[in-house]
């Protein structure tokens, strides 16, 4: 069976699932594409105020096919790094997406998978879900992102921990460590996850959108560039209908109604 990307829309959000059991749904090139597709699309449909990624039956991701990396040990060194920059495009897709997007994990997530969760804007996983930095266990280094949010994200000792001893982690341990946002019982993570998206789409899509804006570009700015960023946002989003909307269902007591 091909690995696929299956697309379904629930209200206001639209659910990825990786789509290979057999394989504990490994991705590869196909998956990418896809992935940068849908998101693409969803970008522009004002109907999909959120996007959650889940995996198919038992597991989230286990991160690359080693067979399929095994093979590309016999080709020329610049067949594996397409395959990695397709995968990145896909990632930065992800995390400049201007609308939240939710990893819902039960089972592995490991290697790349591991690197996919954290790309996301919130995390939930079932407690018994595993998550492992499984790069140097098999000689390679990170990819997906994953050193760079966990250098952001911990201090460097801890991701270092992750990174160079690749032993599983419990999602408890990553909830304390702040990665994880939601741990819940086992089979619930994905009914979790959408109970998440519908609060965040009951919010002004475009507060929304503004404040993941903010936060990528927090880890780059200087405080006076982004002071003047968040001015920006801030009138924006005041001179927005949705503000007018928030602030008048603010005073009234009221549950706002956004456009």
């Amino acid at each position: 069976m091909t690995a696929q990307l299956k697309s379904t829309s629930q209200g206001q959000t639209l659910v990825l699932t990786l789509s290979d059991p057999v394989l504990r749904n490994a991705m590869g090139p196909d998956i990418y594409a896809a992935g940068i597709e849908a998101l693409s699309v969803a970008e522009t449909n004002p109907e999909i105020h959120s996007v959650i990624i889940t995996g198919e039956g038992a597991h989230f991701c286990a991160g690359g096919n080693l067979n399929r990396l095994h093979a590309n040990r016999e080709r020329p060194p610049e067949v594996q790094a397409q395959s990695i920059e397709s995968m990145h495009s896909w990632m930065e897709a992800i995390r400049t997406f201007p609308k939240p997007v939710i990893a819902a994990v039960e089972g592995a997530a490991a290697g790349a998978g591991f690197s996919l969760a954290l790309m996301c804007d919130f995390v939930v996983a079932a407690a018994d879900s595993v998550f492992v930095m499984a790069y140097s266990n098999i000689a390679l280094s990170p990819d997906g992102g994953a050193s760079w949010n966990l250098s952001r994200a911990l201090p460097r000792q801890l991701a270092s921990e992750l990174l160079m001893l690749g032993e599983r982690i419990t999602p408890a341990r990553l909830q304390t460590l702040g990665l994880v946002n939601r741990v819940v019982d086992s089979g619930h993570a994905l009914s979790e996850a959408l109970q998440l998206a519908e609060r965040l789409n009951a919010r002004a899509h475009n507060s929304i959108s503004s404040i993941k804006e903010l936060l990528n570009d927090a880890q780059t700015n200087g405080i006076t560039e982004h002071l003047a960023q968040e001015r920006h946002h801030f009138v924006n989003n005041l001179h927005h209908v949705n503000g007018g909307i928030g602030i008048q269902a603010f005073i009234n007591k009221e549950i706002p109604r956004y456009k």
